[in-house]
């Protein structure tokens, strides 16, 4: 009776600490810190560019590589900085998966900004890292410090025993 009390207490004590933790969760995200003065380089089916605006636009089976991190998705939309032409900030739709290391993101989209280094996910976001598993409506990835922020009523399956 008394390993039966335990467990009830212990499951509990997860009950009410739930709530608490799905407001928000900060995560370590990738084997690394990422460069984001490293060259990106971009695979895809075709392109279009639009001078008038200063985009770009790939599609279909979109490979974006920038060190060791890789971003896919079904539409990358790239926007150039006016003055530089430097690359400004990525816009992916359609599927996105962003890698790094042996932790990877999914989501329906995510808004990378170079100069940051923040990639903005959102749209049932799904983080693995090993055999841990979190989901938010939005996750913030700071590939400069390899955090990364998930908001939006986070869940995961905390792994009690061996």
């Amino acid at each position: 009776m008394p390993i039966l009390r335990l467990i009830l207490i212990a499951f509990f004590m997860l009950l009410t600490v739930q709530p608490a933790t799905a407001q928000g969760a900060l995560v370590a995200f990738g084997d690394v810190k990422q460069d984001t003065d490293q060259p990106v380089e971009v695979e895809a089916d075709s392109l279009a560019i639009n001078q008038e605006d200063g985009t770009a636009i790939f599609t279909g089976n979109v490979v974006i590589a920038q060190g060791e991190m890789r971003l896919s998705a079904a539409k990358v939309q790239v926007y150039y900085h006016g003055e530089t032409k430097k690359i400004e900030r990525l816009h992916a739709t359609g599927g996105v998966t962003v890698v790094s290391g042996d932790d990877a993101a999914e989501g329906q989209e995510a808004d990378y900004n170079i100069s940051t280094g923040n990639i903005v996910m959102n749209g049932d976001v799904l983080l693995v890292q090993g055999q841990n598993v979190l989901s938010a409506a939005h996750m913030t990835i700071n590939t400069k410090t390899g955090t990364a922020q998930m908001d939006g009523r986070v869940k995961t399956i905390l792994n009690t025993g061996n």
